[in-house]
C-alpha cells in the first residue's frame, strides 16, 4: 500500500501531466504565430490567482477506432471559474493541443457543469472556442454532447450574460453555441466560423473560397453579423471580453456595477450646438454626440462594423451603464433597413434583460426604400424593432437630434412605444414624410393648375417645412416632454435617468409573446 507521501506525490505528478495539454510538441506547434493555449487564455481572462479548475482528471470513455489507447488529456478542455475585476465568472477554454479540442461526451459534460453553475450562482459565463468539432470516434454521442450545451445556452439567456471567443476554427454544429450567446468576439488570421468549411462547398457547388473569405473575422463582423467584435490577437481579445464583462450586471437579478471615471457629474457639452449642419442632406457623426454625452467620452460598441446606419454601444452616464441605440446619419442618412433593425433589436432585447437603461438617438429619414429591401423582409424585420421597444420595461429616454420621419418616428422609441422621456432638440424635424413628398400629395392640385409647376412646388415646401420641420408642433401635442438646448442635454439626460431609476413596469402574463421573426 502506498504511503501518504506517495499518494500526495501521484496527485502532484497527475497535475503536471494535465498542465502540460496535448504535450510540448503540440504545445509548441499551436503557439506558432503568437496564439496562447487554453490554460494561458484563461490565466489573460481572470484576476492573478483566482482561477480554480474543474474536473481536471476527467477522460473519455470512448473505446472505438483505438480511442481505448489514446490519452486526451482533460478531454479537450479546460473548464473552472475565477474572478474577473473582482466578479465571479464561469468559463472553458478548448485546448486545441489535446485532439484539436473536439467535442466529446465527456467534454460535454465538462461545459455543462460550469453553466449549470453558472446558471445557480448568477454568474456570467464565457466560452473560448478552439476546436475541430465533433469527434467522429465518438459518433453521436458528440452530437448529444453540443445538444445538451444548446439546451443551456437557452436556459440561460436573459438570466446570466453569455460571451464566446471564437479563438480558432469552429465548425458545423459547433458555430450554433456562440450563436445563442450574447456576444462574439474573434481573431482576425486565426478564427473561423462556418457550417460547411471551404472543401464540401467545392465539392456541392463547385465554388472555391478560403477559409478567411468564408468565415474569418471581417466576414462576421462587417457582412453576416455573426461576431460582434473582432481583435488582432488572442491577448486583445481576452481583454475585449473584461471590457465588455466590466459594463454587465452578474445576472438579471442585478444592476451593472457602478463606475466613477472621474467625469459622472453634470457639465455642459458645448460642441454639441453646433454639430447638427445647417443642409439636411449633410450628415454628421453621431458617434461625436455620444462621446461627448458619456462619462470620460468613452464607449463600448458592438457590430461596429456591420448594418453601420445603425450604432448600438455601451457608455455609463453618472457612472451606471446605459445602452445606446442611435441611427447613424453618416451611413446611408440614417435609414432604418433589414440589418439596422436586427442590429438593433437584439441588442434592445439584451439590455432590457440585464436592466440596463436604453437611450436612442433619433435622426432618421425613414426605412430604406427599395425591391431588395421589401423581398428580404424589411416588413417583418422593422417589426421587430417596433416589437422590442414596446416589450422593454427598463428606463426608456429618447432624443430626437435632426430627421424623424413616418414610421421610423415610431421606431426609434417614441412615446407611443413606451419612452418614458422624449427631448428634442431646435434642430428637429418631426414629421409623417419628407417635406417635397408630402407636398407633392397635399398640394398636387394646386401644383398640377400652376403656370410655374416647380416654382410652386418649392412654395409649398417651404411652407409644410416652416409648419412641421421643427419640434413645436410635436410639443404642443404632449409627443415630446421638452425641447432642449443642445448643450444642455448631458444634464437633462442625467436627471431624467436619476428619475427613472426606480422604474417598476409590468406586462401581462403569458408563457412568452410571438416576436416577428
Amino acid at each position: 500500500m502506498k504511503t501518504v507521501k506517495e499518494r500526495i506525490e501521484g496527485l502532484r505528478q497527475r497535475e503536471q501531466k494535465a498542465l502540460e495539454l496535448g504535450g510540448e510538441k503540440a504545445v509548441a506547434k499551436h503557439k506558432t504565430g503568437g496564439r496562447l493555449t487554453a490554460r494561458e487564455r484563461l490565466a489573460a481572462l481572470f484576476d492573478p490567482g483566482s482561477f480554480q479548475e474543474m474536473d481536471m482528471f476527467v477522460r473519455h470513455r470512448c473505446q472505438d477506432f483505438g480511442m481505448d489507447k489514446t490519452e486526451v488529456p482533460g478531454d479537450g478542455v479546460v473548464t473552472g471559474s475565477g474572478l474577473v475585476d473582482g466578479r465571479r465568472v464561469f468559463a472553458f477554454a478548448q485546448d486545441f493541443t489535446a485532439r484539436a479540442g473536439t467535442m466529446s461526451e465527456y467534454q460535454s459534460q465538462k461545459i455543462c457543469r460550469v453553466m449549470d453553475l453558472s446558471l445557480k450562482t448568477g454568474a456570467p459565463f464565457v466560452g473560448l472556442n478552439d476546436s475541430g468539432g465533433a469527434r467522429i470516434q465518438e459518433g453521436v454521442d458528440a452530437l448529444a454532447g453540443y445538444g445538451q450545451i444548446f439546451y443551456r445556452n437557452a436556459l440561460a439567456s436573459g438570466v446570466v450574460p453569455q460571451i464566446s471567443a471564437i479563438m480558432g476554427p469552429t465548425a458545423g454544429g459547433a458555430v450554433y453555441s456562440p450563436a445563442m450567446t450574447d456576444f462574439v468576439v474573434m481573431v482576425r488570421n486565426t478564427s473561423y466560423m462556418f457550417i460547411t468549411g471551404p472543401q464540401v462547398i467545392k465539392a456541392v457547388t463547385g465554388e472555391e473560397v478560403s477559409q478567411e473569405d468564408l468565415g474569418g473575422a471581417a466576414v462576421h463582423t462587417g457582412r453576416s453579423g455573426c461576431a460582434h467584435f473582432a481583435a488582432d490577437s488572442d491577448a486583445e481579445c481576452i481583454q475585449r471580453i473584461r471590457a465588455l464583462l466590466a459594463y454587465l450586471p452578474s445576472n438579471n437579478l442585478e444592476e451593472a456595477p457602478r463606475v466613477d471615471a472621474g467625469d459622472c457629474g453634470p457639465r455642459a457639452c458645448p460642441e454639441l450646438d453646433g454639430i447638427v449642419p445647417d443642409t439636411a442632406r449633410q450628415g454628421y457623426d453621431m458617434r461625436d454626440v455620444i462621446r461627448a454625452l458619456a462619462d470620460g467620452g468613452a464607449l463600448l460598441e458592438p457590430h461596429a462594423d456591420w448594418a453601420q446606419n445603425m450604432l448600438v454601444c455601451f457608455i455609463r452616464l453618472g457612472g451606471r451603464t446605459v445602452g445606446v441605440i442611435a441611427n447613424q446619419p453618416k451611413v446611408m442618412a440614417g435609414a432604418l433597413d433589414v440589418n439596422a433593425s436586427d442590429k438593433a433589436t437584439r441588442f434592445i432585447r439584451f439590455c432590457d434583460a440585464f436592466n440596463i437603461p436604453l437611450l436612442t438617438l433619433v435622426d432618421v429619414p425613414g426605412y430604406l426604400p427599395g425591391t431588395d429591401q421589401e423581398w428580404t423582409g424589411i416588413i417583418r424585420h422593422g417589426a421587430k424593432l417596433l416589437w422590442c421597444y414596446s416589450e422593454a420595461t427598463v428606463p426608456k429616454v429618447t432624443l430626437i437630434t435632426r430627421k424623424a420621419y413616418g414610421g421610423a418616428y415610431l421606431a426609434m422609441c417614441s412615446k407611443d412605444l413606451g419612452a418614458d422621456q422624449v427631448f428634442a432638440w431646435p434642430t428637429a424635424e418631426i414629421a409623417v414624410m419628407g417635406a417635397e413628398g408630402a407636398a407633392n400629395i397635399i398640394f398636387r392640385k394646386e401644383i398640377d393648375a400652376a403656370p410655374d409647376k416647380q416654382a410652386k412646388l418649392q412654395e409649398k415646401v417651404a411652407e409644410y417645412e416652416e409648419l412641421f420641420f421643427n419640434p413645436y408642433k410635436a410639443a404642443e401635442r404632449g409627443h415630446l416632454t421638452a425641447v432642449i438646448q443642445p448643450s444642455q442635454t448631458r444634464n437633462r439626460l442625467l436627471d431624467a435617468f436619476a428619475m427613472l431609476a426606480d422604474k417598476r413596469e409590468t406586462r401581462p402574463p403569458r408563457k412568452h409573446g410571438n416576436i416577428p421573426m
